[in-house]
């Protein structure tokens, strides 16, 4: 006789087996009823059962429980599970939180490129997205000041094929950045800024061990009111190591910086540009 498996749903209907992944730190996910992205920060046992934080890019924690085909990972709805022991390596990831990718190779310089305003702004910007620019194939300029920007912008002369992104700072209402951004305009550049009156404040003080960035008055040298009112000797550039060296990853960073940068490698590389 032949014999009949007692589950009577036909195969159709029947719920297809989904991966069980580690909840590994770091590893990026999707959490499927609310949509929040985010890397794992921990795992946790709690009365209910067990728990996942994730933390999205803006530094915001959730918290989830670790239910049956809750997440998803790259497009897959997966089962996340708390990582034993000894279990397989998780995906490693740059400093921007992007998936690393082993052994890849530096593409061909693209013709568009980023500006930035000055050294440290294009040292942070390497820090953390150094990787992803060199797969990229975008180079990062600083241009030492915007004073010119409007004939910076002319003399490169953007196209479709040759795009431009500028990184302002302070770009607020009413700034002298403000102005000189309304002066530039053609759809093959983009200029985004962030409100702080200087790269520095975009590192997040937890991350340098300070309490917050200090007020300095208007008419002061801002770096070196700030070595002063932090009690660091008065040396900039020693500040400046210091600052950076403190940021590890995207988690150092200010949201406010954080999106504008990625606007911009994403306005660079939009698909068909080379």
């Amino acid at each position: 006789m032949r014999s009949y498996s007692p589950d009577l749903t036909p195969p159709w209907k029947r719920s297809k087996p989904v991966p069980e992944v580690p909840a590994e730190p770091d590893l990026v996910v999707e959490e499927v009823s609310t949509g929040f992205c985010g890397a794992v920060i921990r795992c946790e046992k709690t009365a209910e059962g067990p728990t996942v934080t994730l933390e999205d890019r803006f530094g915001k924690h959730r918290v989830f429980p670790l239910v049956e085909r809750g997440f998803m990972l790259e497009g897959q709805i997966v089962t996340l599970v708390r990582p034993t022991a000894g279990g397989p390596a998780r995906p490693t990831r740059t400093a921007s939180g992007s998936v690393a990718v082993p052994g890849a190779r530096a593409r061909v310089a693209r013709a568009g490129r980023i500006y930035v305003e000055g050294r440290h702004d294009a040292e942070l910007v390497e820090r953390v997205w150094g990787d992803d620019l060199r797969i990229e194939g975008v180079v990062v300029e600083y241009l030492e000041g915007i004073d010119d920007l409007p004939a910076i912008v002319a003399e490169f002369a953007p196209a479709a094929d040759a795009r431009l992104g500028v990184l302002v700072d302070h770009l607020v209402p009413g700034s002298k950045e403000s102005r000189l951004a309304e002066q530039v305009t053609g759809e093959d550049v983009l200029i985004v800024g962030h409100p702080y009156i200087d790269v520095w404040q975009a590192v997040k003080p937890s991350s340098v061990g300070i309490p917050a960035w200090p007020t300095i008055p208007r008419g002061q040298d801002w770096k070196t009111g700030v070595c002063r009112e932090l009690g660091w000797p008065e040396n900039t550039g020693a500040a400046w190591q210091r600052i950076l060296s403190s940021v590890r990853s995207y988690r150092d960073l200010e949201p406010a910086l954080l999106g504008r940068v990625e606007e911009l490698i994403d306005f660079v590389t939009v698909p068909g540009v080379d």
